[in-house]
C-alpha cells in the first residue's frame, strides 16, 4: 500500500531536486541530496523509537552521539533492546508497531514475519529511497537487490557490513587476545592446542591470582546475552579454532562446504564445549558467566579479571587502557598453533543484520535521511570514531587520521572525557544501536583507503609502548591483522546466500532443540567431573533427538547446498 502523507512543502522540495538526484553519491554532487535531507529536520525535537535486536542497551542514546544527532537532525534516539527470551518482539508485533527505526539481528524468521505482516515501510513508496536515500541507492545497489530477493521483490532495507569489493577480505574478527605480559612472564610457552591454552591460563592464574581490585582472576569470563541456537561463546570458539562458520545447529566449513552438526563426536562444538568445562573444573572460568550480562563481562576485562578473549575487541578493547599499557600490561593475539581462524570475505551484498523502518512511523523521511547519513563516509566514520574535527578528520592529502583526542578515546574509551559541547566519556556516547552500514574494511571514496583505523597511514607507526613492542617482536608482525594473515586461516567468501525461514511445521521442534542445546551446554560447562559432563552431553543428545533434531538437520542439509551454490557462483566471477 502506498503512503500519502507527504506535505505540500516536501513535495515542492522533491520536485526541485528530482533531476539532480541521479548524480547523488558522487563526492562533488551532494548539494541536492543535502537539500532533501535538510527538508526533513523537525522544528521541534523528535524522539525516534529505535528497536534493535542487536543493542546491549535500552533507553535514550546519551553522550556525544546523542549530541551529534540533536545538532544534525534535532532528534533523540530511544533505544529498545531485545534481551534473550524477553518476548518484546512478539509484544510489539501484536501491537502492530515495531518502532521508527528497526534493526534486525538476522534476515530470517523475525524479519520475514514483520514485512509479511505489513510492519515495515517499503523504501520505494513515495520515492523514499530516491529522495532521502540517494547515497544508499548510488553506492549499495547490490545490497538493495539482495534485500529484494528475500522480501518478495519489495525493498525494506539492506544488510550490514556492505563492501565496495568482493575480492578482498575483512579484518580478522577472531584473534585470540591473551594477556601477553603474563605470557612473557611464563617464558612464552608453546600453545599448540586448546589443551595447551588451558594449561597456560592455569599458570597465569598462579602468577596473577587477583585483578586490579583484589578480586580473584580467571582464564575467561563469559555472558549469555547473545546465545541463539547454541551457546554463543562455545560456537564462536569453535569458529576461532577450526575456522567454521555458525550454521543452524552446527558449523559450516567454507573450505570443504561441509556442515558439522552440533553433536558430532569430537566435532567443533563439543570440542569447544569441553574446553570451557576444563576451564571450569580448574577454577579458570568466572562462575558468574551464565548469569552475568555483557556489562558484567566487560567490567571483568576492564579490571583484568580474565586473561583470554577470542574476539578482536571485546577483551583487549577494554583492558588495553593507557594505564595498563604504560605499565607494561596488555592483551594481544596469541592463537594456538593449530588454530585456523575464519576470516570473512568482503561482501558487496551486505550481510544479514538489516536496517529497516517501521511502517507505522510518522517520520519515514527523517528515518531514511538518518540511515542515509550513516551510509555516507562522514556518517559512518562518526558512528565508529566520534565527531568529525574532534576525534578524526582528513589531512592535507585527504587521508583519514585520528586526532590526539581520538587516539586517546580509542585507547581509553571508559576514562576519556569528551570536550564541550559534547558530554560524558567517549564510551558514554558510543553508538548504541550496535549495527554498521559499511564494512570497516570497505573503501572510503573520500580518502581511497579502508574505514578501518588500523589500516590508515597513521597506524603504520612504531610500537607506542614496551608491551606492544614485545608482542610485535614475538608475532613478527606490526598488527594483529598482519599476524593472523601470515598464519593459516579459512576464508569465508561473501555471497547472496540468505537462509530460508524455518517452516511453520518445524518451528516448535526447532525451538525445543535450541533450548535443549543451550540449557544443557551451560550445565555441561559447569559439570564438576568428566563423568558428570559426559552424562549431561549424552542426555542432551538424546533429548534433542527426541524433540526432532533429525528433522531440523534435514532442513539444514538443503540450506547448506544453497549456500555452497551461492559461494560457487561468487568464485566463478
Amino acid at each position: 500500500m502506498k503512503k500519502t502523507r507527504l506535505t505540500a512543502l516536501v513535495l515542492i522540495v522533491l520536485m526541485a531536486v528530482s533531476l539532480p538526484l541521479a548524480a547523488a553519491g558522487k563526492r562533488d554532487a551532494g548539494k541536492t541530496a543535502s537539500s532533501a535531507q535538510e527538508s526533513v529536520i523537525p522544528k521541534e525535537t523528535v524522539t525516534l523509537q529505535v528497536f534493535s535486536q542487536l543493542a546491549n542497551y535500552s533507553g535514550l542514546q546519551t553522550g556525544w552521539f546523542a549530541d551529534v544527532l540533536l545538532e544534525k537532525y534535532n532528534v533523540k534516539f530511544n533505544i529498545i533492546s531485545q534481551p534473550a527470551d524477553s518476548g518484546i518482539l512478539q509484544t510489539r508485533m501484536e501491537a502492530g508497531s515495531l518502532g521508527d527505526l528497526v534493526i534486525w539481528g538476522n534476515d530470517q524468521e523475525d524479519y520475514v514475519n514483520a514485512y509479511k505482516a505489513g510492519l515495515l515501510f517499503d523504501w520505494e513508496d513515495e520515492g523514499l529511497l530516491d529522495n532521502y536515500g540517494a547515497d544508499i541507492k548510488a553506492t549499495m545497489s547490490y545490497a538493495l537487490e539482495k534485500n529484494r530477493t528475500i522480501s518478495d521483490g519489495n525493498l525494506y532495507g539492506f544488510g550490514h557490513g556492505v563492501s565496495t569489493s568482493s575480492k578482498d577480505r575483512q579484518e580478522f574478527f577472531y584473534t585470540w587476545d591473551l594477556r601477553f605480559d603474563l605470557y612473557e612472564q611464563l617464558g612464552k610457552p608453546k600453545i599448540s592446542t586448546l589443551d595447551d591454552m588451558v594449561n597456560v591460563l592455569e599458570q597465569m592464574k598462579k602468577i596473577c591470582p587477583t585483578d586490579d581490585n583484589g578480586k580473584p582472576t580467571y582464564g575467561v569470563s563469559l555472558f549469555n546475552d547473545w546465545d541463539g541456537n547454541m551457546v554463543m561463546f562455545v560456537k564462536s570458539t569453535a569458529t576461532a579454532y577450526y575456522g567454521y562458520d555458525e550454521f543452524d545447529f552446527g558449523l559450516y566449513d567454507p573450505s570443504t562446504q561441509k556442515h558439522h552438526d552440533v553433536f558430532e563426536a569430537n566435532g567443533p562444538y563439543l570440542t569447544a564445549l569441553k574446553f570451557y568445562n576444563k576451564l571450569y573444573q580448574k577454577g579458570l572460568l568466572d562462575p558468574d558467566s551464565q548469569t552475568q550480562k555483557y556489562d558484567g563481562m566487560s567490567e571483568d576485562f576492564q579490571n583484568g579479571t580474565a586473561f583470554l578473549n577470542i574476539f578482536n575487541w571485546m577483551g583487549s578493547g577494554t583492558y588495553n587502557s593507557d594505564a595498563h599499557t604504560q605499565a607494561g600490561k596488555g592483551m594481544y593475539p596469541v592463537a594456538p598453533e593449530k588454530a585456523t581462524p575464519i576470516c570473512y570475505g568482503q561482501n558487496v551484498y551486505g550481510s544479514n543484520r538489516i536496517w529497516s523502518i517501521g511502517s507505522k512511523t510518522q517520520y519515514p523521511e527523517l528515518c531514511m535521511a538518518i540511515i542515509n547519513w550513516l551510509s555516507t563516509p562522514e556518517g559512518f566514520l562518526v558512528s565508529q570514531y566520534g565527531p568529525k574535527g574532534i576525534t578524526w578528520d582528513y589531512d592535507a592529502k585527504g587521508k583519514t587520521f585520528l586526532t590526539p583526542l581520538g587516539l586517546t578515546t580509542q585507547a581509553d574509551p571508559n576514562g576519556t572525557m569528551m570536550p564541550a559541547p559534547y558530554s560524558g566519556t567517549f564510551k558514554d556516547g558510543a553508538f548504541q544501536i550496535n549495527n554498521i552500514t559499511w564494512s570497516l574494511d570497505a573503501t572510503n571514496p573520500e580518502s581511497n583507503e579502508p574505514y578501518n583505523k588500523n589500516k590508515w597511514e597513521q597506524a603504520k607507526t612504531p610500537a607506542k609502548t614496551s608491551i606492544e613492542a614485545s608482542w610485535r617482536e614475538w608475532a613478527k608482525a606490526s598488527s594483529p591483522d598482519e599476524y593472523l594473515g601470515n598464519r593459516k586461516f579459512i576464508l569465508s567468501p561473501g555471497s547472496m546466500f540468505t537462509a530460508d525461514p524455518i517452516p511453520d511445521t518445524l518451528k516448535v521442534k526447532w525451538q525445543q532443540v535450541a533450548e535443549c542445546i543451550k540449557n544443557n551446554s551451560w550445565r555441561a560447562i559447569y559439570a564438576k567431573t568428566d563423568a558428570e559432563y559426559d552424562k549431561i552431553v549424552a542426555a542432551m543428545i538424546k533429548e534433542a533427538n527426541d524433540y526432532g533434531f533429525a528433522d531440523c538437520m534435514a532442513f539444514t542439509t538443503k540450506q547448506v547446498a544453497r549456500r555452497a551454490a551461492a559461494e560457487n557462483a561468487v568464485k566463478a566471477k
